[in-house]
């Protein structure tokens, strides 16, 4: 059995609209949600971008049981222990319902601060130097370290009844690898079905423990035509592989490196189709190849349709479960 959660995507969408969608997404039958955690949009055209931990406390108070999870990457933008923080306090206020992934980050986001965006090697170490402060700050520790972060005895007052799952976000096997040696529990997005078997397998393979979570970006219309017009508008700049996706800092560049993505382009990396039964042979595929957890991301701005339609003809068809609750201890039995 497989969970099935709507992305709610802060780069495209106002906050409140987002909010009224993970409500309406919970009564139609999706089991989670997720958020992403950006400073910047992929494009000038999407034009948003909320503050996902403002939103996060609105959106676990709105909906009755739907556990949420954030994408961030500490280091930069954000200091560890500010992370650390902000997730003992929403787990604290709603046990069992909040995880985080932890990234490496971009560009795009993070070079606001000032500093010089390091190569991947030192983000990935300070990665794993933050999540490390992070949860041993959770577990109530007082911390101190040196390194590429610096942290002076910070302990957190406020603690949560159980430790939040910290979960490792990675798009490449060495990332997922990596991964393993820390997290509990992985997040990866679309991409080709042999390419996500090798990322599961070489987080398992390297001793990953705790459910595989997949974000999924699809788009549906009416028609054919109306889905892929939809997602060449909204998505063609994020067709981009890594380092473009990691080193380009700003929606303007983005918009100009994508100016000549075709449509057919788009469709490689979206699942686009106006064709219901063909979305929900997709999302089983996913849960073949072993995803506990798939998030649902259409890629228009406009979910109310979307929401309803994936309620009533394909949520029904699938084999859905409710989550875990999030604790790091639950997530390391699976």
């Amino acid at each position: 059995m497989t969970v099935y959660g709507l992305h709610a995507s802060h780069e495209q969408i106002p906050p409140a609209d987002l909010l009224a969608a993970v409500v309406h997404a919970e009564q139609v039958g999706f089991t989670a949600a997720m958020c992403s955690d950006h400073f910047s949009p992929w494009s000038v055209r999407q034009g948003e971008s909320g503050f996902a931990w403002s939103w996060l406390g609105a959106a676990l108070q709105a909906t009755g049981h739907l556990p949420f999870g954030v994408v961030n990457a500490p280091g930069q933008r954000y200091h560890p222990a500010i992370i650390a923080q902000a997730v003992a306090t929403l787990a604290s206020m709603y046990p069992g319902r909040f995880w985080v992934a932890l990234g490496s980050g971009e560009a795009s986001n993070e070079h606001i601060t000032g500093a010089g965006w390091p190569r991947k090697e030192v983000r990935d170490a300070r990665l794993r130097e933050c999540a490390d402060v992070i949860r041993a700050l959770l577990r109530g520790e007082e911390v101190s370290h040196e390194g590429l972060v610096t942290v002076d005895r910070a302990r957190l007052w406020t603690l949560p009844p159980d430790v939040p799952p910290l979960i490792g976000a990675a798009c490449s096997t060495a990332t997922a690898a990596r991964c393993a040696q820390w997290a509990d529990g992985l997040i990866t997005v679309n991409a080709p079905r042999e390419r996500l078997r090798e990322i599961v397998g070489a987080y398992r393979e390297a001793g990953g423990r705790g459910p595989v979570h997949l974000q999924v970006h699809l788009s549906w219309a009416p028609d054919d035509d109306q889905a892929l017009a939809l997602a060449h508008d909204q998505w063609r700049t994020n067709v981009h592989a890594p380092p473009a996706s990691w080193d380009l800092d700003s929606a303007e560049l983005f918009d100009i490196v994508s100016e000549h993505v075709t449509p057919e382009q788009v469709a490689g990396t979206v699942n686009v189709s106006s064709d219901l039964g063909r979305h929900t042979a997709w999302l089983q595929e996913y849960a073949e190849l072993g995803f506990d957890v798939v998030m649902l991301h259409h890629v228009g701005r406009e979910l109310s349709a979307f929401i309803d339609a994936f309620g009533a003809e394909v949520l029904p068809q699938l084999d859905v479960t409710r989550p875990l609750p999030a604790t790091a201890e639950e997530y390391r039995c699976v």
